[in-house]
């Protein structure tokens, strides 16, 4: 990154609430009517709505005039083209950033939020005003970096799922999905509500509620660390199918695999994004481990 002579500065964000009242009503009369009749109002989506506008013209300010840059929202993620040198600066939630981590190849990654108290700001650590030193830092190779252990799951077919927080393999509706499970321990014919495989820093949402729910004891993996934890949910005891292998950790080098027995609706997704889903049919393997990409997330300067 050092040796660039003219950066990429690569700009995401994605629409407010604001702007997805707009597109649904038609105007903001008819916006503001909606949320009135509702007992809510309009001004709290405004003010987000401000704070993107505020940040993003901020950060554009701070990128040097001869440098190169682009400007992105989400939904156009799948059809650009990231080059290795580029630095990307996300602007908005923290799911921002695990959306974009999959279509990355070790570019920096500084995450702004323009909201951090309703945000939690986890991986969006940064205010707009800091951008400037952030994006210079990057390009120097001196910006503290932290590394995010990321998960995949491959098909036998090498479809390919890769995710920051989380894999969900299980029926699209989270209805009763068969398949066999081997993990380190063993195999074990399961129907259950699905299974989640969860990076450390996914432990924080998904895999945390689903411990918090059953009292898990099994200790997260760090965001860092390149190991996952795995947790079977609602799984059904009967005569045909068992209970005992239903959470557990992956080290780097080992994978759970799972054959599905699912007619049909046997989905493979990441991040809870179910649009963005494999399907898992009847006699497919799908082996989840941890992935041999790691989000590069710019830490304080």
């Amino acid at each position: 990154m050092a040796g660039t002579a003219v950066p990429r500065i690569v700009v995401i964000a994605r629409p407010t609430e604001y702007a997805a009242l707009l597109a649904r009503h038609g105007t903001r009369e008819q916006a503001r009517f909606f949320l009135e009749t509702r007992g809510r109002t309009l001004d709290e989506a405004e003010a987000r709505n401000a704070a993107q506008a505020t940040a993003l013209s901020t950060i554009a300010a701070a990128i040097p005039g001869d440098w190169r840059r682009a400007r992105l929202e989400r939904s156009d993620l799948d059809r650009f083209l990231f080059e290795p040198g580029d630095i990307v600066v996300t602007v908005g939630p923290s799911g921002l950033v695990a959306n974009v981590a999959k279509y990355l190849g070790g570019q920096p990654v500084i995450g702004i939020s323009p909201d951090p108290a309703r945000d939690g700001a986890i991986l969006a650590p940064h205010a707009a005003a800091q951008a400037g030193e952030l994006i210079r830092a990057a390009a120097a190779g001196r910006a503290p970096i932290d590394e995010r252990t990321m998960v995949e799951a491959v098909l036998d077919d090498r479809q390919r799922v890769l995710a920051l927080n989380e894999v969900f393999v299980g029926h699209v509706s989270h209805q009763s999905a068969r398949y066999l499970l081997r993990c380190p321990a063993g195999p074990e014919r399961q129907s259950s509500s699905g299974i989640v495989v969860t990076t450390g820093t996914g432990a924080t949402g998904w895999g945390r509620s689903i411990s918090l729910g059953r009292r898990v004891t099994l200790a997260p993996p760090a965001p860092g660390e390149p190991r996952l934890a795995w947790f079977v949910r609602e799984a059904w005891p009967s005569p045909t199918f068992g209970t005992s292998l239903t959470e557990g950790l992956l080290d780097s080098g080992e994978a759970l695999e799972v054959v599905s027995e699912l007619d049909e609706g046997g989905v493979v997704f990441g991040d809870g994004i179910e649009s963005d889903r494999v399907s898992f049919g009847w006699g497919v393997l799908a082996s989840v481990r941890v992935a041999r990409e790691r989000l590069r997330l710019v830490g304080p300067a």
